[in-house]
Formats: C-alpha cells, structure tokens, sequence
C-alpha cells in the first residue's frame, strides 16, 4: 500500500505561486490514482503491461507540442509543457516529477529508453525524488546539479534575470554555478539561489524554503518506493533560512 506522510507540516514560503499549486497532493483524484499506481506495482508493472506512466494529469499539457492526455507515456527524449493551472505527476525507472503550472521541461535520455541521464528546465518548477544510479543531472543555464539518489525542488525565475532557485531537500548533489562548485548534504532542506553577478566571490547564495512543501517529496518518494530521509529518521531538522553548509569544492 501507498505510505502516506505522516505530517501535516506544509510551512513554506510562497514566491510567485499560489497555495493550491502546493497541495496539488490533497486532491482525491491525485489520491485514488496515486494508491492505484502503488498497488498495481509501479513502474515495472506499467512498463511490462505497457501502461501510461502518469500517475496525475489536471488541466492542459504539452508533450512535443503535441496535446497530452492520460492514457499516454512519457519518454525518456520528451518536451513537456504545462499551461496555467495544470499538474502533472508521472515516473519514469526509479525517478518521479511533479511539474509546476506554466513549466517546461525536457526529460534526456540515458543509456536506455527508460532511464533519465539529465531533467533540463527551461521554465517554470518542478519537484523531483531521484533513486541511487548512474550520475544524472538538473541542467539550467546558470547551474548544473549532479543527481545522486536525493529528492530536489527547482524553479527559474525569468522576472529575475532567469535567477534559478534550487533545494537539496535530503541526499547528496554537486552544485556548479559561474565558478562556484559545491557538494551539499543534507537531510532537511538545503536551498541556494544563483546569483547572476558572484556575491563575496560565489555565484551560488543561501535561500529559504520556497514553494515546495515535505509532503510534495513524501508522495513522489512514495510513487518509487521511497522515503525522505526525514521519514527514514523520524527528525525533521529545522528548515535552515539560511540554507546550511555545503563543502567546497567537490
């Protein structure tokens, strides 16, 4: 059966986006289908029954430029576009997405079909849980995220300059920015900005908890098998407003 967060914890700070864009997880749809897609076994179980790989579809899609719907699969080489008020869950291998209203998104492909090497975000946000694998990457002009088994929230901001926000929200990944490269570990929330000009010499800053929320990462974690790191310990650190250290370089 599908594990259900154990917490009613949605404190975040809100930054171009609406509440109800977070709590996209509380719809009964999403619910039904997302206990439906745990039960009937996942992600294996839709590929060898050649199944849709969408767990949650509300509103209008793009993939290719073509309109999405339900009953389709998204591949590995695929554009995805959502439109105003629009969500989209879907998994591909040991990876799930949840991509925000108004968000584009080209999932690479890796040395198969069905396995993602790179999430390139050209607009919008998207929520990814990450299982442990070959390296992959998050690709925005102004930053590279290699990928290790980690859930991670990001977003662009084109009003800023395309000023991207990026959250380590648990595990480990490699951050390059400008000439600024850093490896952050963390279990509870681990944000950066970067920054389009370097601030005391580094292109990437300490940001707080915005627009995204635990039980978000908890249902992708779900989706895959998976739990946060939070989960795993019972301890939610405090989400640092400062975004916590990060080794340099890695």
């Amino acid at each position: 059966m599908m594990q259900r967060p154990h917490t009613d914890d949605t404190s975040h700070h809100l930054d171009g986006r609406t509440e109800g864009e977070l709590l996209w997880f509380r719809r009964r749809s999403f619910l039904q289908a997302a206990s439906s897609w745990v039960a009937l076994g996942g992600w294996q179980a839709a590929v060898a029954q050649d199944r849709s790989n969408i767990v949650d579809l509300q509103g209008d899609a793009l993939v290719n430029g073509q309109r999405l719907s339900r009953q389709q699969t998204v591949q590995t080489g695929d554009t995805v576009q959502t439109g105003p008020g629009s969500n989209l869950v879907f998994v591909i291998g040991n990876a799930s997405f949840q991509v925000r209203p108004n968000s584009q998104v080209t999932v690479e492909r890796g040395a198969s079909l069905l396995t993602v090497s790179m999430l390139r975000l050209i607009t919008g946000g998207v929520v990814s849980v990450w299982g442990k694998g070959a390296s992959r990457q998050i690709v925005r002009p102004t930053l590279t995220v290699g990928i290790r088994g980690t859930g991670v929230y990001t977003e662009v901001f084109p009003e800023r300059d395309n000023r991207t926000y990026f959250c380590n929200c648990y595990g480990t990944v490699d951050l390059a920015s400008g000439t600024t490269k850093l490896q952050s570990e963390a279990n509870y929330h681990q944000a950066f900005w970067t920054e389009p000009e370097p601030v005391k010499g580094a292109y990437l800053s300490p940001a707080r908890l915005l627009n995204h929320t635990d039980e978000e990462v908890e249902y992708l974690a779900s989706l895959v098998q998976q739990r946060t790191r939070w989960q795993e310990t019972g301890v939610k650190g405090n989400k640092n407003p400062r975004g916590g250290a990060a080794r340099e370089p890695y």
